[in-house]
Order: structure tokens, then sequence, then C-alpha cells
């Protein structure tokens, strides 16, 4: 039996060829992902414990330069520390955001990866973090140095003029060095600028202090025992931690950030491979109709019904031992290419080799072979169960209608409760109601996959007249065979289905999240422009002075935040609030008032949300005593009180009562309203305004729309990519079907080009057969797709204002263009096929 299945593996190349590839490409995801994840682990891993090498122990202070208590750590703990016996010398840090211009005054890097830091050289004059290629460090304030791949990028040269904007206004530096590092924010593809110690202290905490220590040990030095030392010398706001212990944090982090991502990647290999069980089960079950007779001359010689069972699984195991080969060297190619894909998120992936594990070689073997088999499985006992006498009567052995009887209950069963829990899951709430959906859209998905054969007749039977009144007898023909065989059919159908179900889904949701977005910020944002940083920091007081002095400007609020304690005691809880304009903040926001007059924060009044007054029981006229960050207490006044909105949270106080308790102001966002509104002319003014900043970003209402709702549309395309796997295979099965349908109906083709079906017509039926069973399948992922969508976004829609149901009626015209196309491109070879038939030995074959 084992070399009869080999035979017929040899026999059928061309057939099969199809169910390597669909298993090829599950298995080159899987192995793939697996390869990638452990790469990057293990060079993310490297470079950490890399970075901690000479650190003995690593102080980490929580400072605020608003907080008396946790003002960092003190050049006094500092000098203390380096005086304890075992260290060899203690170097304090400080760092906050600094973005380099390029040649074309252009940020360099991405925003959130541009750092600052100071140069803290030891007595030999050098910073052990930091290896100088070309220079030296910086030892004025008007000094900076500059990480070599900033500086290869801008084309920098030292004793160069380089523009560098902090939180503040940009300014020009005189580039002393160059430098390489181990430092995250270069090998995430950012930029490190190097200050004198006593400017970075001025420009990110406040001279004097530091926000982190590292110590670095003398020969012969316990680090634990440096550690237990200098822990009673340390201020309560800091913590520390050996580096050998830090380097172990940071590895598991990185494995738990890599284990999210590799979850992901298998979940849509997953989805790949359960599309391909519909391939390779529909080529098995045509493979083994073909062979009918043969395999009831095997019975009548003697074969058992669990031989002929097990050669068709050793046939199946062949092929996915096969295919488990080649997909497991396409992942590592694949593995390879996503690293070097990641540079086109700005991502730099530290320098490694490919780390090929056992994992990924067991999970490639076993998920081909196993998911095959699984597969071929019940065709294998479907023909094993066919009486030898009723085989030799029968070249195929077409299912009847009574034999659909079981499946369609089945499958109505299955539809049933999967729409009822989906349509109860969103009728509840939050991570209940979506398991519930998740749930649901399991049991809908496999029960319409149950039902697509007994739903392809009546579906396809309301395109039939189109076909016929269009293209005429071929449109008939094509008709006819696409529901010849309900079953093979159905398959087909179910993988694009699956596909376009999930793609469809995503699409709702992510169009009307992103509408809803969109209509949140047309409802509430009425100033021209958002000004903020690239890195979505923190605006220096200067912006908002900037802006305030700009031509064309009519309007300009903050929105500064400002937290402080309910209570004079300093006890209560905190209370966030928002620093706002008086006058100007009603023209930028639209801030709907319930009760009382925003004219009162000029007053030094309070505006309260709804909610939080409710919440607290207060009302206009309150007076409520409160204890500022800074410890002074003092009392505010209700003077309003607002409905709640998206761009602006907590109690409305003026900014100077803010500014007089904050040493640095948060600022995070600036709204500026300009006469004659938006234009080129007024952003250029508001650009020059701020000195040419290239850390700055002023947006306009369309720029904010995408800042808010980018993400989504950046989420959705990745997933599309993903997906994509699943509809590629989805298209072999559209082939593999019409080629094995075009090989069994070799007779009746020939005997249509002998009574005058031209070549031309014949490709054309085999290619509408192709678009119909493609379309039919797209319609029901799409109609299966929106109602998941509807559901999922149900769930969502208390927390997301202005969420309405859209349906992205473009996108899904595309989908079904794409599934027409999809059906036209895999009917090219197998139409070509049949034209080509000859007829004479075409009505001889049996």
């Amino acid at each position: 039996m084992f070399r009869t299945a080999l035979r017929n593996v040899l026999a059928h190349k061309a057939r099969l060829l199809m169910t390597v590839l669909a298993v090829m490409l599950g298995v080159a995801f899987v192995s793939g992902t697996l390869v990638f994840a452990d790469t990057l682990s293990n060079a993310f891993r490297n470079q950490s414990a890399k970075s901690y090498d000479d650190v003995a122990v690593a102080v980490t202070s929580y400072a605020d330069p608003n907080d008396a208590d946790a003002s960092g750590i003190s050049q006094k703990h500092l000098d203390r520390i380096g005086e304890l016996d075992g260290v060899a010398a203690a170097y304090g840090r400080v760092s906050g955001f600094a973005g380099v211009a390029g040649s074309d005054g252009k940020l360099i890097g991405a925003g959130w990866s541009n750092k600052g830091s100071n140069f803290a050289p030891g007595k030999d004059g050098k910073d052990p973090a930091y290896t100088f290629t070309d220079g030296s460090g910086p030892v004025k304030d008007s000094q900076i140095a500059l990480d070599k791949d900033s500086v290869d990028t801008g084309r920098f040269k030292v004793g160069e003029k380089v523009r560098v904007a902090t939180n503040g206004p940009a300014k020009d530096y005189t580039l002393s060095g160059v430098f390489t590092t181990q430092d995250g924010a270069v090998n995430a593809g950012g930029s490190l600028v190097l200050f004198d110690t006593g400017l970075a202290q001025k420009q990110y905490l406040k001279p004097g202090f530091f926000t982190d220590v590292t110590v670095t040990a003398a020969p012969g030095a316990d680090d634990a025992a440096i550690l237990k030392a200098l822990t009673p010398l340390l201020p309560e706001s800091a913590e520390a931690s050996t580096g050998q212990a830090l380097a172990q944090k940071q590895a598991e982090q990185i494995e738990e950030g890599m284990g999210v991502l590799k979850q992901i990647l298998l979940g849509f290999a997953a989805i790949a491979l359960f599309v391909g069980i519909f391939l390779i089960s529909n080529t098995f079950t045509m493979l083994v109709a073909q062979r009918t007779k043969e395999i009831a001359l095997m019975r009548a010689v003697g074969a058992s019904r669990k031989q002929i069972t097990r050669s068709v699984l050793v046939e199946a195991a062949l092929v996915g031992l096969a295919a488990a080969a080649v997909g497991f060297l396409i992942g590592i190619g694949l593995a390879v290419g996503l690293r070097s894909g990641m540079a086109a998120f700005d991502m730099k992936v530290p320098a490694g080799p490919l780390v090929i594990g056992a994992s990924p070689v067991i999970a490639a073997l076993s998920v081909g072979v196993l998911i095959t088999m699984l597969a071929a499985w019940l065709p294998g006992r479907r023909a094993a169960k066919i009486p030898p006498v009723a085989a030799m009567n029968s070249v195929h052995a077409v299912a009847t209608t009574k034999s659909l009887v079981l499946r369609n209950s089945i499958g109505s069963v299955l539809t049933a409760a999967g729409s009822a829990l989906i349509v109860g899951g969103a009728a509840a709430e939050g991570d209940t109601g979506r398991m519930m959906i998740a749930g649901g859209a399991f049991l809908a998905l496999l029960g319409v996959i149950v039902l697509i054969p007994m739903l392809a007749r009546p579906v396809i039977a309301l395109v039939r007249p189109l076909l016929i009144g269009v293209f005429g007898v071929a449109g008939k023909l094509a008709g006819q065979n696409a529901v010849r065989n309900p079953r093979r059919t159905g398959a087909t159908a179910s993988a694009l289905a699956i596909g376009l179900t999930l793609v469809t889904g995503l699409s709702v949701l992510g169009v009307t999240v992103g509408e809803a977005i969109a209509k949140t910020t047309t409802d509430n944002i009425k100033a021209d422009y958002m000004v903020m940083m690239a890195g979505g920091g923190a605006l220096d007081e200067s912006a908002l002075s900037a802006l305030e002095k700009a031509p064309g400007v009519s309007a300009v609020s903050p929105e500064q935040d400002f937290p402080f304690r309910v209570g004079s005691a300093g006890a209560g809880d905190y209370e966030l609030a928002t620093g706002v304009t008086p006058g100007s903040i009603d023209k930028v926001l639209n801030v709907p008032v319930v009760n009382g007059s925003l004219d009162t924060l000029a007053k030094g009044e309070v505006a309260v949300p709804e909610d939080t007054a409710k919440e607290r029981d207060w009302k206009v006229g309150d007076s409520v005593a409160v204890t500022f960050n800074d410890k002074k207490k003092g009392t505010l006044k209700v003077g309003a009180v607002y409905k709640g909105s998206e761009f602006l949270s907590g109690v409305l106080i003026d900014t100077k009562i803010a500014n007089a308790h904050e040493a640095k102001p948060y600022i995070p966002n600036i709204f500026v309203k300009m006469n004659g509104g938006e234009s080129a002319a007024n952003e250029k003014a508001l650009l020059d305004a701020l000195g040419g900043n290239p850390a700055i970003k002023v947006m306009d209402q369309q720029d904010i729309r995408d800042q808010f709702g980018g993400e989504i549309n950046i989420m959705l395309n990745i997933l599309y990519g993903l997906l994509a796997m699943a509809l590629i295979i989805a298209v072999l099965g559209v082939v593999n079907t019409l080629a094995m349908s075009v090989f069994e109906r070799q007779q009746e083709i020939g005997m249509l080009r002998a009574i005058g079906l031209d070549r031309r017509r014949v490709k054309r039926m085999v290619r509408l057969e192709a678009v119909v069973i493609s379309l039919f399948g797209a319609t029901v992922g799409i109609v299966l797709g929106s109602f998941l969508g509807w559901a999922i976004g149900e769930t969502i829609a208390d927390k997301i204002p202005g969420y309405e149901l859209v349906l992205p009626w473009d996108r899904i015209a595309i989908f079904l263009a794409l599934a027409g196309l999809v059906g036209v491109l895999a009917s090219l070879w197998p139409a070509r096929s049949a034209a080509r038939l000859n007829m004479l030995n075409a009505i001889k074959t049996e």
C-alpha cells in the first residue's frame, strides 16, 4: 500500500502542486514567524546584556521638576555614592527629548525615538557609555556630540553647526564629536544628542540634579555589596538594581514583547492554514473520485477499508512532508525579509545571527504533515466506504441531494447558534461581549461553511439568467458547471469566504471608527491648527508666547496638564485639571456649557465637567479647598459646569493660576485660530514664529483627523497584508478546482467541441465558472464580515462619541471586483488547457 501511495503521488504531480503550495505557504508563515521572533529576541537580549556589561549598579529616580519631594538625585548623593568602597566611578545621567534637523530642515528620526542626554566624563575625561569615533564630548553650552548614524544621515562634520530642538526653541550648536552607543533610542532608528551636563540639567530637570546614576565597580568588587551599601544613601523617590538584574529584567520584557508579536503572526498563519484545509480536502476528494475504479479493484483483490484509508493518508503525509521542507526554507527567507523590512518603519534591529532553533523545525514538520493528513482523512475514509461493485459501475462518486441533508441540518444549527451568540455579544458590554462574539463568529463561520453547498444552487441560480443573457451558451454551461458538484463548489468558495469575512469585518469596524473620530474632530475643534511636539512630549512656554505674537492669530489656548489634590490637608484624591486661556478656549474648542459661564475663568474661577460635578456634588458657586503640587493650599470657586469633550478633560483653570504652582508647565497641545482660516500663508506664519523648529508639528484640521485616525488605517493595511496569505491560498483553491474539473470533463468538453463550441467559448465557459464561484464566496464573506463588524462595533460604541455604523461600499465594491479578478486569473491555465484539448482524444477518455 505504501508503494501504491508513492506511485499515486508521483503520478499526479501536477494535480498535487496546488496542495503543496497551500501547505508550503502556511508552513512558511509559521516557521518564518518563529525564526523571526527568536532572532529578534536573541539580538535584543544580546544588545541589552552588552549595554549593561560595565554597569555594576543602576539607580533610577522618579524625578518631577514640579514636585519638591521628587527632585531626583542631587550632586551630593552622587558624590557619596562615588566614595563607597568598591565603586570605581558613578556617572549622573539626565535625559529628555532632543530632535536634530537634517540638511533639509526636517527632523531626523520618528520623534518618539529622538533623545537628548548629558556627557558625563570620569577622571580620565571619558564617558564609558559612548565610544567616540571623531572629536570629543561637549564641554560648553554651545557644543553637542551626536551619534554616528545621525551624523551620516545629516552629513555633518565635526566643527559644523547643527540645529537641535528640545522642548524649547531650536538652537544652533557646534558639533564637537561623533560617537557610537548601545542606547535604545539610536537602535530604534532615532537620534541621541549629548549636551554638557549643566545645560542638560537645566533643560530636562533642574541644575544640580540627575534622574539616573550608573555605577561601575572596581576590580574584584561585588555588585551586590555595592547595591547594599548605596541603597540607604538614596532619596525616597529613587531605587537601585544591579546591572545584571536590569539586563535580565529587560530580557524578560523583550521576550514578552516578542511573544505578543509571535502570537499575532501565528494567528494569521492559523487562518492561512485553516483556509488551506479546504483546498487540501478538495484536492484529495477529487483525486479519490477520479480513482474510484482503481480503488474498487484494490478492494476486489483484497484491500481492506483501513488499508485504503491508510493509503490516502500516506499519500497526504508524503505531500505534506515535501511541502513542509520547502515551506521551512521559504520561512527562513521570510524571517530574513521581515528583519530587513523593519527598516521601512524607521526601526533598526541589532546585529546578530539568524537563530534557527528546534521549535521552528518541529512546528514546520508537524504543521505540514498533520494539517495535510487531517484534511485528507475524510476523503480517504469516504473512498474506503464505497462498495467495490458500485465503484466499478461509476467513474465519479458524485454526492446526491439526499446525502447533503445531514450536513445542512448541522450547518443550520451551527449558524443559528453562532448568530445568537453574536447578537447576544453585541448587546453585552466590554470584554464579555467581545468573547461571546468571538465564539459566535467561530460557530457561524463553521455553520456557513457547512451550508455553502446548499446555498450554492439558489444563489448562483439568481445570476444564471444574466450569464445566459450576456454570454449565451458559454454562460449557461458555466452556471450549470458551477452547481454540478455543490460540495466542491462550496469548498472552493469557502476559502474566499473566510478571507473576505475577516477583511470585510476589519474594514467595517475601521471605517466606522475612523468616521466617528473625524466627526468628533470636526464637531469639537474650532481651531484652524493644533501645535504639538513630534515626539508627543511637552511644548515649552516659549512656543505658546511665540504663537500668541504670530501675525494673523485671533485666538490661542494651550491644553496644559495640571493635577491637584482636593482637600486642604493635601491627602485627598487627585483631580486632573487643564490649564487654558480665558477668552480663547471657547474660540478654539467647542465647550458646551451646562450651567454658569466660561467668562468666570478670567476671574480665577474654574469650569468643571458635568460627570465630575455629579460625582463630587459640586455646583456653580461652590468653593473647593485644594492642595497644589508645590504643597501650597488654596480655594477654587466653581464658575461653570460644562459637558465633557474628547479634547478637554478635567477641571478647566486659567493658565496663570497653574503656572504659579508649577516650575515647568506640561503643555502637550496648543490650539490656534487664524484670521482667514487655513492657508499656506498662515501655516508658514506659525512655522516662522516657532523659529523653524523641526521637532514641532503644525497640523491643520485634516492632519488632526489623520493624527487620531491614522493609526487605524495603518493597522488595517498591516492586517490586509497578513490576510493576503489566506487569499493567495484561496486563489490556489480556485485554480485547483478548475484544473481538476477540466480533467474530469475531458469527454464532455470534447463532445461540446465536436458539436460546434469553439475554443474561444470553451475558455469563456471556464472563466465564467471561476468568476461565479469566486463572487459567490466573496458575497458570503462580505455579508458575514459586515455582520461581525457591526457586532464588534456595538461593544465599543459607548466609548467612542458619535459612533454610528458605516458600511464602506467603495471597499466592498473593490473586494467584489478583486474576487472577480481572482476568478479570471485563476482560470487562465485551466481555460487554456480546456481549449487545447484534442476533441477526438477527449471523446475517447473514460
